[in-house]
């Protein structure tokens, strides 16, 4: 395959730390890199660098001639006053971007619900971060660095990324360096894996769950050979103390064969052990909505929901922005009160939330981590039965990534990351028995995400999840439901039927949107308008949606013959001008389909 991009002893400093140390790699065509690590190691200055973003301390970063590096930031930078439309294709002439198959595909698949005309400063965080993207995979890249592409985006949008990138280009061309916490993400999209970590990169083979399985490995081969070191080293002591005489016979030792990787390893939770628990501290009854309804003026957002909570239940919801999740939530949490049926809550129900804000450290900023905690309770117990755990707050701290040296730190020059995590303890150690989890992943990194799991396997109240982390939703819940058209619908299929529902619901709607793309987008604000009929509307729908799809298939056959001619037997003249030929003839057959597809698009409007 051939070279993209590489980078030699590359080296990175700060004052206080030494970032990477001697580091050498390269990008080839057909590569999809995840880039994994801790907060902190070096992942989004590795991008930066390889990216031409940064400069390297040391060493240097050589990019092939002609190679086009397309950059995403973790923050989108745009003028409050430019437009949606502006901000995609600049000043690209309409029948230029519109005709561009793939311009199309990422404004239907990014900004179908965004006004194309509204201004940068009106748009929310996640509506910013689409746009973003779709000014970055609009235009024309040889390799795509993405710096937290999924942040502030839900699972439908995070879903159409996911398939825009694996076929963003033929399997041997482009490459993709994504640094990501989004582990469904990451197994979806790439086939390699570097983790940035101790001033070094280490490349693994496969996607996330195969990097996971190598690294187990990796540590388990780490931790026999450390043994076994300890082991020698223990004999020795013992050999050379007891003597000279001692020293005629030859040591025997034996070590351990390494158990057989994942063979007998348990359940991450013992549901019937934790349920049983719970009811114990909770009783049978939760809360319980019946047939409740809450509206805001005349706007309905829930309506006739009936759900009724049990202890230890482990559920997560899913639902676009203002499908009403929040406002399930605060039924719950008793924040928000019903405008039409009842809510219930059991006797011992003691409800916490962890919010996306962290307004609950702000009266300990100027604390340092050690002083916060050294209020708290002296231990926290989880867990049931024998596996009944006693831990102090600077275990739980540990177990949630803290070191000691951080435990004197003020709290306000934490990292996101480590706020997130000590919003969490502060919670735990309030032992509430109802938790909701509103998007509780955001500043974590992988790894503490995992600790973050292994510390709920073991919390036996009733959880409740929103979030857009399709991994850590399905990993840490045993039931999703979906906030759909104001009412609480179960998935037994998890994140795929909530896909699945919401492609039948956008499909099935009639109202108008306000993408540039859509078919049935309304007149436009001259007083203008389609001259058509309603049958004649819908027949050119019709036609202008197969259009697409026709021109996206072609489109593809095109690519696969150019692909096809470059490693055609450059001395079969004969094959070669006969492909050639096959080519321009789909090329003309494209040409007048989107011909036809520019006509129906000025009728429509």
């Amino acid at each position: 395959m051939a070279h993209l991009l590489g980078a030699e002893n590359l080296g990175l400093e700060y004052p206080t730390t030494k970032v990477f140390d001697s580091v050498s790699l390269g990008v080839n065509e057909g590569d999809r890199i995840g880039i994994v690590g801790r907060n902190g190691d070096g992942k989004s200055s590795l991008l930066a660098m390889l990216a031409g973003r940064r400069q390297p301390d040391s060493g240097r970063v050589t990019v092939r001639g002609g190679v086009r590096i397309g950059v995403l930031d973790q923050v989108d930078r745009f003028d409050d006053d430019e437009t949606v439309g502006h901000a995609v294709v600049g000043d690209r002439p309409e029948h230029e971007w519109a005709g561009d198959p793939k311009v199309r595909d990422v404004i239907g698949g990014l900004l179908r619900d965004v006004d194309w005309e509204a201004k940068a400063g009106s748009l929310s965080g996640g509506q910013r971060r689409r746009v973003s993207l779709a000014r970055l995979l609009a235009g024309e890249h040889d390799v795509l660095a993405l710096d937290e592409p999924t942040n502030h985006l839900d699972v439908e949008a995070i879903t159409w990324l996911a398939e825009h990138l694996k076929r963003r280009w033929p399997a041997n061309q482009g490459g993709l360096l994504v640094v990501t916490h989004d582990r469904w993400f990451l197994d979806e999209v790439c086939t390699m894996t570097w983790e940035v970590h101790d001033r070094i990169v280490e490349p693994f083979e496969g996607g996330y769950a195969a990097y996971i399985l190598q690294r187990v490995e990796r540590d388990r081969q780490a931790a026999a050979t450390e043994a076994r070191r300890q082991n020698l080293a223990r004999k020795e002591l013992a050999w050379l103390r007891r003597g000279a005489p001692a020293r005629t016979s030859k040591p025997k030792f034996r070590v351990e064969a390494a158990n057989a990787l994942i063979a007998d390893v348990p359940p991450v939770r013992d549901k019937v052990a934790l349920q049983s628990l719970a009811i114990s501290r909770l009783g049978k009854d939760v809360v319980d909505l019946l047939d409740v309804s809450v509206s805001y003026g005349d706007r309905e957002v829930v309506s006739g929901i009936e759900w009724r909570l049990g202890p230890g239940e482990r559920t997560g919801i899913l639902g676009v922005n203002g499908a009403g999740k929040s406002t399930l939530l605060g039924l719950i949490a008793g924040t928000v009160e019903p405008t039409g049926g009842t809510v219930k809550r059991g006797k011992t129900v003691k409800v916490a939330t962890l919010t996306q804000r962290l307004d609950d450290l702000e009266k300990y900023l100027d604390d340092p981590v050690r002083v916060v905690i050294s209020n708290l309770k002296a231990t926290y117990s989880f867990g049931s039965g024998s596996k009944a755990q006693e831990l102090t707050p600077s275990q739980l701290l540990e177990r949630l990534g803290f070191d000691t040296a951080q435990l004197s730190t003020p709290v306000r020059d934490l990292s996101g990351g480590q706020k997130r995590r000590l919003q969490l303890l502060l919670i735990l150690l309030d032992q509430p028995n109802v938790l909701i989890l509103d998007e509780p992943t955001n500043d974590l990194d992988t790894d503490m995400l995992a600790a973050l799991e292994d510390l709920l396997d073991s919390w036996p109240g009733t959880l409740i999840v929103v979030s857009h982390d399709r991994y850590f939703l399905e990993r840490v819940t045993d039931q999703q439901y979906a906030v759909l058209d104001g009412k609480l619908r179960h998935l037994p299929g998890g994140v795929d039927e909530f896909l699945k529902l919401r492609a039948a619901q956008e499909k099935a709607e009639s109202s108008p949107r306000s993408g540039p793309m859509s078919p049935d987008a309304p007149a436009d604000k001259s007083g203008g308008g389609s001259s058509l009929s309603g049958a004649e509307l819908r027949a050119a729908s019709k036609e202008l949606a197969s259009l697409e799809r026709r021109i996206d298939k072609l489109h593809t056959k095109i690519d696969d013959a150019r692909t096809a001619l470059a490693d055609h037997d450059q001395s079969d003249y004969q094959g070669l001008a006969a492909e050639t030929e096959r080519i321009r003839e789909m090329e003309a057959e494209l040409a007048d389909l989107e011909e036809r597809w520019m006509e129906l698009g000025e009728a429509l409007e």
